[in-house]
């Protein structure tokens, strides 16, 4: 007997958003975004009606981008690896509920904008300056266990998750999330990046920097890349520490 399901979304634009439901045949590795795909070739609900395509993002369809976060049975992750079959058998209920992120503000249906994410980014430097110096040769090496950590932090994908999970990230706070911090330690273990590392630790000094992690732990468990974000948290506020200790007795940067 074939098996049917329903995805009940939530969908709209700023203060007028609903619940729409569409329902679908199971078929084989069917996932959250291929269900969305087929709403957008033949958009009727479960009613019959004829109504709007849902908008969503998608980028890489492998879980790489990170564009296509949204809240599947309340639970934010990537939609492009939520398999439908894995998720019935999970919860016993046909129908999936799915829905924007809260944390970021709504554009359209699934969309939201997650512009505040890079914005930290570009607070806290995470990037690698290049001065040229790369026709100079290799650069000095690294241990293994140096690499095998930044590799890990290496696969953020900037997909809010973290940020979504955080009870700290609200309304109320300016705290920039879980990602930032952790894409501090990446650059500043990097010889070339450890160089500005005191450029990098400073804005996590002020309002919305490390001293407003409450330490729910909420970021690990959903990170799809299991990113062990608390450890690098755990670090960076021991780096912070002491650069504000460095700053207070005037003590130079160490390079």
């Amino acid at each position: 007997m074939s098996t049917r399901y329903t995805l009940k979304i939530y969908r709209g634009s700023p203060g007028h958003q609903y619940w729409e439901e569409f329902e679908f045949e199971l078929i084989p590795m069917a996932n959250v975004i291929s269900s969305l795909m087929e709403i957008q070739r033949n958009p009727v609900n479960k009613q019959g009606s004829q109504v709007a395509p849902v908008v969503w993002e998608q980028g890489c369809l492998e879980e790489v981008c990170g564009s296509c976060s949204m809240l599947i049975n309340g639970k934010p992750r990537q939609a492009c690896t939520a398999l439908i079959a894995p998720i019935i058998a999970q919860t016993g209920n046909t129908t999936i509920t799915v829905a924007p992120l809260t944390k970021f503000p709504l554009v359209r249906d699934l969309i939201v904008d997650r512009s505040v994410m890079f914005e930290n980014l570009k607070k806290v430097s995470g990037w690698i300056e290049a001065d040229g110096a790369y026709d100079r040769g290799p650069g000095p090496k690294m241990s293994q266990r140096k690499q095998e950590i930044r590799y890990v932090l290496s696969t953020c994908m900037t997909c809010g998750c973290c940020s979504e999970s955080c009870p700290q990230v609200n309304s109320h706070t300016q705290f920039m999330g879980p990602a930032p911090i952790a894409q501090v330690r990446l650059f500043n273990s990097h010889p070339t990046g450890h160089m500005q590392a005191a450029k990098r630790l400073r804005p996590l000094m002020e309002a919305g920097g490390i001293s407003d992690c409450g330490n729910a732990q909420n970021c690990v468990r959903v990170c799809p890349k299991k990113i062990p974000l608390t450890d690098a948290i755990a670090s960076i506020g021991r780096d912070v520490t002491l650069q504000a200790l460095r700053d207070l007795f005037s003590f130079p940067d160490r390079e």
